[in-house]
Formats: C-alpha cells, structure tokens, sequence
C-alpha cells in the first residue's frame, strides 16, 4: 500500500520507522504523557496491563549508554558492533522509555484459567510477551504521530537482565528500551517486503 492513505491512524502506521539519531532538543513531558497513555491503552491478556514503563532522562540514561558500550566488548562481531550503536542511540536521545513485563500474570494465571503451575506458566509468559509487544507497538505508533522519532533496540535483549537490574525491575521475561526523540536526519526507512511474499490465506 503506497501513496495518500485513507486516514490518519493509517498514515503513521506508513509513516513509522526506526531514528537511530536524535536532536539535542528536549521533549515535552506533556508529549511524554500522551505516548505512555497510548502505550497503556494497548490489549493485554485478562486486560491484566503486566507491564511496567520505566522513563530515563539525563543522568540515568547515560549511564545506561555507559553499561551497554561497557558489556558491547564482551560479545562477537556485528553484536558488540550493534550494542555499541545502541549505546550512541541511548546517549543522543532527550528520553528513553523501557517496558517491562511485572510477571504478575504468570504469578496468578494459574488462578484464573485453573491450569497446573506446569502447564499455565509457559502459556502465561508467552501472554506477558505478546501484551507488551503491543504497547511498545502503541508507543513507537504515538511517537511519530506526534512528530517524534524512536527505536526499540532490540539487541539489548543480550544484556537483558543486566538492563532489568540496572532499573531496579524484577528480572521478568520481556524488556525493550525506547529511545525517543526529535529526529535529527529524516530520511525515511528501509524497503519492506510486499506482501505477497509474507501473506498466506486459504479459502
């Protein structure tokens, strides 16, 4: 689907791709406010909402730029190659958000589907993972919507308990680190493949 979109919710979904590179300008906490708002309005499983947004600024976030290059080394090429890019990423942005996974619907999941523990948890965690993926969907959604740029940094899912340690979050199944910002070069993201080439139906 290329061109004028038939609305607006439509165009950001278009108009969405990851800024790696931010202005020094500051954000709004006005801004700040609406991109968590939307984020917490995403589906969750049992409408349980098991997940917990984290905001960085300043002092905090350059640290956590400072753990990530420091543990970059640590790993093999592209990794340590990405994470230190990563790195740059945390330390340019005004903000940046996490969201992670409490575990509470795994703790009481059992209770409510009355499974074995054995059983509930595995399907549980993957409700957990698949609730806060769509928040993080809302907020890079709401971001661009507002003329702002992000990035879920994905690789540092490497790192992942260090980062949950560092926020002092319980080292739950599901962390992603925002970066948010005003871009500072906008020049569109990468070619997606069309869709006949991802799409199956059946009649």
């Amino acid at each position: 689907m290329n061109g004028t979109h038939p609305n607006p919710t439509l165009e950001t979904i278009f108009r969405r791709h990851s800024i790696r590179q931010f202005q020094e300008a500051p954000v709004d906490e006005k801004l700040i406010k609406i991109i968590l708002d939307a984020a917490n309005q995403a589906p969750s499983a049992h409408n349980q909402q098991s997940w917990r947004f984290v905001v960085l600024r300043e002092k905090k976030r350059l640290e956590l730029a400072h753990l990530v290059a420091g543990r970059a080394g640590d790993f093999p090429k592209p990794s340590s190659s990405i994470l230190r890019m990563a790195s740059r990423c945390l330390a340019s942005a005004p903000v940046v958000i996490s969201v992670n996974n409490t575990g509470s619907l795994i703790a009481h999941g059992s209770e409510l589907f009355n499974l074995a523990p054995e059983r509930s948890r595995d399907f549980f965690r993957t409700m957990e993972i698949q609730s806060s993926a769509a928040a993080v969907e809302n907020l890079l959604l709401a971001a661009t919507s507002l003329g702002l740029g992000s990035v879920w940094l994905g690789i540092l899912y490497l790192i992942k308990d260090e980062v949950l340690t560092f926020l002092g979050e319980n080292k739950g199944e599901f962390m992603a680190v925002i970066p948010i910002g005003y871009p500072k070069k906008n020049q569109g993201g990468p070619q997606k493949k069309p869709l006949q080439y991802v799409l199956k139906e059946f009649d």
